[in-house]
Formats: C-alpha cells, structure tokens, sequence
C-alpha cells in the first residue's frame, strides 16, 4: 500500500478548464481552484467578463487571492441571448484550443449555460458544480440555466441532499454527488481573513446589530419598474438603518423610476452603497441584525453566519434554510416584508451544518480524478 502523497503522485495530471464570469462565481470557484493547484492538476480560468466593474470582479481576484484568468473573453452586458452567444462563440475557441479533460462549471448564469452548452457539443467532459436547486418559477432565466446545464453535465456536484432529489426527479442519477457547498469553503476560509482585514463597519459608521442590510440583483425583481418601487419603498420604511450595496444594473433602474426622476429620494435610513468586495460583505452579513435578500449565495451565507434573512422573491433555492426557520420567503409586498423583519421569531439556536464540512473542494478535485 502507498501512501496518500504517493497515491495523489501516481495519478495523471489533469487540465481542468473553470468558466466563471459573475461575482458568485469568483466565490464559488476560489477553493476548488486551490484544491485543483494542491492535488498538482492544472487549471485553465476563463472569465467571460459578464462582470466587468472592479467592485464585481477584480476586487474578488485580489481579495481571493484568485489567479489573473488566462482568457478574459470581456463580453460584457447585453441581452440574454446575445450575451449568452456571445460568450459560446468565444468559450468554444478556447475549448477546441486547450482540449482540457474536464470542463467544471457554477451556479446558474449565462456563463454557466455558455460554458455548458460549449462543451457539451464539443464533447467535452462537463462538471457542474452547485448542481440541483430548483425554484420552479420559469420566468427566472436563472432557472432555465440551471435546468439546461444539469441535463448536459457528467458530473453534478450538489450542495444538499434535496438538490439530489430534485435531480432524480428529473431522471438525473448518473454521476450525481452530494458534496456540499463551495461557498462555506469559502466562508470558512476568508471569515477569519474578513474579519482581521476588512473596516467597512468603521468606515461606514456602523454598530454589531445596529442595521439591516439589503441586496437586490435578480432581474426579476430589478428590471420590473413596479416590482423595484415596491422594494425600495419596503426598505425604506422599515424604520430602522438599512445598508443597500447596490449592483449598477439596478442602481440604474433605481434612478429611473419615477419617483426619483420627480427628485423624491428614499428616508434617510436607507443608506445606498456602491458594492463591496467579498471580505467586506462577510463582514456586513456577519453583524446586521437581519438581512434582506434575493440572492441564492448571500441567503445561505447568512444562514452560515446564524443571521436571519428575509427573501424578497416568491420562492427560494434553498428551502433547507427555510425549513430551519432562519430564512423566511415573503416576495415584494410591502407589509409582509415589515411583518418578516419587525415581528418574526427566528430561531435561538445555531444552524445546523447542512451545507457539509467545508471540504466540498476537497471532494470535487478527489471525483473529478
């Protein structure tokens, strides 16, 4: 019998191709990217440039201590279907180029349906990692990215056990595991790091309890002139200072709606930032007293950090955390979001570990060999 090290040595080296593109992503991906480099494979990171701005994209390479990719494909905003084929026509040059033996995928946007679909018709051995959430709402594109890619992959890397589930439903069992989740790599790696680093709290005038925080990104929620007053308009009366790091899509359709085109501005608790990096997000999460969101990462990263989170869209990715009672699921209407954040009881024990043991990296480089 040999040894762990002469074992990992005897193996083929692999070249592994990561497609990342938006800010998740660059979380998602930074662990297996570590684990890929500490096993001796090689990894090939190609960034579609679907975020561009520093905020939502270098900020994490640096912070992260992530490589510069080798490919920035730069694409940029557009339409679904012009931005989704912009990224496959330029994804499949690089692909026929490196011929590497596995393609490893994230989450659930246009990069990810790009990549998957680029492989897919080259033939390419396909790994996707967050394999299986379902929100079961069609109007999300989130949704069709994610359904497509898990029909195309050979290996579906999934967080929790109904993600399993979900994919069975759909007749997906062959080489489907149950991993867990990259992102509490990451929390468990970069929290202790945030923590030491990161001043935004001072920097922003902020207390440990002492506010809310809010994201809002899906362009169901952010692209719907309705839909986005409605929100700001429930975030702005909760009463109590709500920090609103704000993604530039919806900051410009923020500016847009009528109220503000009237010169109307929101109560002044409701404080709007420009995005922050990944320490300084942790860090954020770790101290609001509650966190508003409708984002699939920072819902499981709040309920990581014991934070109870309020999610404004109709349905969630996670019912796990729900189930658990530290997420609650109340779309836009204005008074449920006040009864959700003013009178909910949350729980007064620790979430359970649900999410794995913070060596889902581990894991994935150990399947993919």
């Amino acid at each position: 019998m040999v040894d762990g090290t002469e074992h990992r040595q005897s193996r083929r080296r692999m070249r592994i191709l990561t497609v990342v593109g938006a800010r998740p992503q660059f979380v998602k991906s930074a662990p297996v990217g570590k684990a890929i480099s500490a096993a001796g494979h090689t990894e090939i990171l190609v960034h579609t440039g679907q975020h561009y701005d520093y905020e939502m994209s270098q900020v994490f390479f640096e912070e992260m201590g992530i490589p510069e990719p080798h490919v920035n494909l730069g694409i940029g905003s557009g339409t679904h279907a012009w931005q989704t084929g912009q990224m496959l026509i330029g994804l499949e040059e690089v692909l026929q180029a490196e011929d590497p033996d596995w393609v490893l995928v994230y989450g659930d946007t246009n990069s990810t349906l790009a990549g998957a679909l680029a492989a897919c018709k080259l033939r390419l051995p396909l790994a996707h990692v967050e394999a299986g959430p379902r929100g079961f709402n069609w109007e999300l594109p989130e949704e069709c990215n994610r359904v497509l890619t898990d029909h195309c992959a050979d290996l579906l890397f999934c967080a929790t056990e109904t993600d399993v589930d979900n994919l069975a439903r759909e007749g997906i069992t062959r080489g489907v595991h149950q991993v867990g989740d990259t992102m509490y790599d990451a929390m468990l790696q970069f929290g202790p790091i945030a923590r030491q680093k990161s001043k935004v709290l001072d920097r922003l005038g902020l207390k440990s309890g002492g506010y809310l925080l809010a994201t809002v990104h899906r362009a169901h929620n952010s692209d719907d002139p309705k839909t986005l007053s409605a929100l700001v308009s429930a975030f702005a009366a909760l009463g109590e200072p709500l920090v609103f790091p704000v993604h530039p899509r919806t900051r410009k359709r923020i500016s847009e709606l009528e109220s503000f085109a009237s010169g109307d501005r929101p109560a002044d608790t409701l404080r709007l930032i420009e995005p922050v990096g990944y320490l300084d997000m942790l860090v954020l999460e770790q101290n609001a007293r509650l966190i508003l969101t409708d984002s699939g990462g920072v819902q499981r990263e709040a309920y990581f950090l014991g934070v109870p989170c309020v999610t404004v869209l109709t349905e969630t990715l996670w019912p796990e955390t729900e189930k658990a009672g530290w997420n609650v699921v109340v779309g836009t209407d204005i008074d449920a979001i006040k009864h959700a954040v003013h009178d909910h009881t949350w729980p007064v024990t620790p979430p359970e570990p649900i999410f794995g043991t913070g060596h889902a990296a581990e894991e994935i480089v150990r399947l993919l060999e």
